[in-house]
């Protein structure tokens, strides 16, 4: 536990992002889940406001690199890693949360956020996962009525990102509404599930 704190401590002096645990502490009952939503201020902004959900760290998942950066994650997607008590949710309903804060619609990011980095996906570390996850990527297609682009994944590192990018949209509350109303994000996500429950 020291050798991830020191180097946490380390990354966000320099900048680098730096792997993270896969479980929650020895001990607890709480549980992680890594999803890829888009931009990472606005899918953890988004999943911090569900139930059941303790914490949500940005960071990136997915791809080979080791040690990515925001202006080097190539093959990665922005992603967050989210904490979350299974005695107040249960892992579909946060796999169906995250699909109603997203437009699972777009293969190719999110939104205004366009490229390979944006793009959604499920990471998954159990069959069982895999399976629910398949499930309810199946019935966002039957609610919609459109195909779903969102991948289910394995689940592979997940590195934390650069401290600037945590809680993004608490410390910098102007400029995030400002990026949010400027991308069209709310008034997309409204477009795709409206009247879909």
């Amino acid at each position: 536990m020291m050798r991830v704190f020191l180097a946490l401590c380390l990354a966000l002096l320099v900048g680098a992002a730096v792997p993270a645990a896969s479980a929650p502490p020895k001990g607890s009952n709480l549980k992680t889940s890594v999803f890829a939503g888009g931009c990472f201020w606005s899918a953890e902004h988004d999943m911090e406001g569900v139930r059941g959900v303790v914490d949500v760290v940005v960071g990136y998942s997915g791809g080979a690199k080791r040690n990515p950066t925001y202006e080097n994650h190539e093959g990665h997607l922005e992603a967050i890693r989210v904490t979350w008590d299974p005695a107040r949710t249960t892992y579909p309903d946060l796999v169906a949360a995250f699909f109603r804060n997203i437009d699972p619609t777009d293969p190719n990011g999110q939104i205004c956020d366009i490229g390979p980095s944006y793009r959604t996906a499920v990471f998954v570390e159990t069959d069982a996962e895999k399976r629910v996850a398949e499930q309810v990527k199946a019935d966002v297609a039957r609610q919609i009525r459109r195909p779903v682009a969102t991948r289910i994944l394995p689940r592979s590192t997940f590195w934390v990102g650069e401290g600037y990018h945590q809680d993004y949209a608490v410390k910098n509350p102007g400029h995030y509404k400002r990026y949010r109303v400027g991308c069209g994000r709310d008034a997309r996500i409204r477009a795709v599930w409206a009247g879909r429950g």
